[in-house]
């Protein structure tokens, strides 16, 4: 069966059912990404459904054209490494049934190969655009937020409160139980009152501008029948917390925005380049400055630097001496800014590094480095450290990793593949630098801008993953995955279209 299409010609073609099914698995994988380009920064749920979408129409795509569309490139080798050493590792763990459960987190470098399978020139620049625009959405969300407040300002807790338990003290905010937000007393304790009794609770505390997850709270048929079942009193909501968009997990929220924020810059910069101050040019760097401001409300001080540094690798690039002195100014005051973000909204001496969340993390890495020489080659195995915390001798309870990437991957996998990692960056880093580099001087703006502002964003990346995991977190690291898979498509000179694609939508010709 087969049916009939005119082209621009005004010939007729006709496409095979095959062809058919081919052309609609393509359709069906860019609808995906376009939904994945809009829920990436806002929610992993979301972003997993869209990127299921984007499976299935690959699939389709692949077994009717019989081509899968992925391109043989120098990242494969170090990647392949990567995974079957983290395999092995796996397999060799200390506690190999939670390493080799967590295998399947390293499975998002999949995201890499389908990206350069599907997308193509054409829609890159439309996928950038729609993820840059959902993230410059959140940050207008988080201003929003900010203004309103979050939660209830506790002003007393009582002797017999079975918050006490929880250590929730006067100046403490809580803002969710049970998952769900409240905004006054009367919600906490209707919450409360319809949790059935020998339910535990989760109660989200904002403590000195943290979030803090207590797990704890015990609702009993004595503490439900109470006037006041929380036993707290507060009137008013906090505006002391750090942003996070339609998340809670400031942390990665922020690292998603220093990506975006730096293709935002690179495509600002590329306009301005070629363009001078056209309407391309204006709305990329309104969206990178609403990117920039969103990162300082989260008042991620090594994102903050991170995303600096970033911004000197792209103006750097980009523009000449006097205009990076401007750009240089421009950094200092962002940087001003978010310092008085972190002063008002962290603990005191958290500018100075001496606050509970930096000792901390220095008294992690120690003993994470002190370990690291019993295990060096396969390391200790993926999560294992979450059983054997306190037994192997890392302090608190709270932080149940490393804080640092490539720390993380030495004690978790080995040496070895903190070596394949490094080798990954480094590619990534020449394939789009050389990209960026013989671009300079095209017509094609957007393309050469996308891959200026990713040279930013691994340079971003990069800096912050020195003091913490991001490649650990699972929605940063789809995005990280994404954006490779997007420089390779952009840096390939040979193809318009990917090899499957172009297949699959090809016509024959009736005369």
């Amino acid at each position: 069966m087969s049916t009939q299409a005119n082209q621009p010609s005004g010939k007729l073609v006709t496409l095979t059912r095959r062809e058919q099914w081919s052309r609609l698995g393509q359709q069906t994988a860019v609808i995906g990404f376009l939904l994945y380009s809009v829920f990436a920064p806002h929610s992993i749920a979301a972003a997993e459904i869209s990127l299921a979408i984007v499976g299935a129409g690959w699939l389709v795509r692949t077994i009717s054209s019989k081509k899968a569309g992925i391109r043989r490139t120098a990242l494969d080798l170090p990647i392949a490494l990567f995974f079957f050493w983290t395999v092995a590792s796996s397999l060799l763990s200390q506690e190999p049934r939670i390493s080799i459960a967590k295998i399947q987190s390293t499975c998002v470098v999949f995201l890499f190969y389908l990206t350069q399978a599907i997308v193509t020139r054409r829609t890159v620049v439309l996928l950038v655009a729609v993820m840059l625009l959902s993230g410059t959405a959140g940050t207008v969300y988080s201003i929003f937020d900010l203004a309103r407040g979050r939660g209830v300002l506790i002003e007393f807790v009582a002797p017999d409160s079975p918050l006490q338990s929880l250590q929730i003290q006067p100046g403490d905010a809580i803002w969710r139980i049970g998952g769900r937000r409240v905004y006054s007393v009367s919600d906490i304790d209707e919450a409360i009152r319809n949790t059935p009794q020998q339910t535990k609770l989760t109660v989200s505390v904002i403590s000195q501008g943290e979030h803090l997850e207590r797990p704890g709270l015990l609702v009993t048929d004595t503490i439900k029948k109470r006037a006041s079942p929380s036993g707290v009193v507060g009137n008013k909501p906090t505006h002391r917390f750090r942003a996070s968009g339609w998340t809670r997990h400031y942390e990665t929220y922020s690292e998603i925005l220093q990506i975006l924020a730096q293709l935002a810059l690179g495509l600002a910069l590329a306009n301005f380049r070629n363009h001078g101050l056209n309407l391309r040019s204006k709305l990329a760097a309104t969206a990178f400055a609403f990117l920039a401001l969103g990162i300082a409300l989260t008042a991620m001080r090594t994102v903050l630097v991170a995303l600096a540094i970033g911004i000197c690798v792209v103006s750097w690039r980009a523009l000449e001496r006097r205009a990076r002195l401007l750009s240089l100014a421009g950094i200092c005051l962002l940087l001003i800014f978010g310092t008085y973000v972190v002063y008002q909204t962290r603990a005191q001496h958290a500018l100075s590094f001496q606050d509970p969340s930096s000792s901390l993390r220095l008294q992690v890495a120690k003993v994470g480095l002190s370990r690291m020489m019993l295990h060096p080659l396969f390391g200790h195995g993926m999560d294992s450290m979450h059983l054997h915390w306190a037994e192997w001798g890392f302090p608190g309870t709270d932080m149940l990793h490393l804080h640092s990437t490539p720390l993380q991957l030495a004690f978790d996998r080995g040496l070895p593949a903190l070596v394949f990692w490094l080798w990954i960056m480094w590619v990534f880093w020449r394939t789009a630098s050389r990209g960026e580099k013989s671009l300079r001087d095209s017509s094609d703006t957007n393309r050469y801008g996308i891959l200026l502002g990713a040279t930013g964003a691994l340079a971003g990346f990069f800096a912050s993953s020195l003091v913490n995991y991001n490649f650990g977190d699972g929605e940063v690291a789809l995005v990280f995955w994404w954006l490779m898979g997007i420089v390779v498509v952009l840096s390939d000179v040979n193809r318009e279209w990917t090899a499957g694609a172009s297949q699959a939508s090809k016509p024959t010709t009736l005369s």
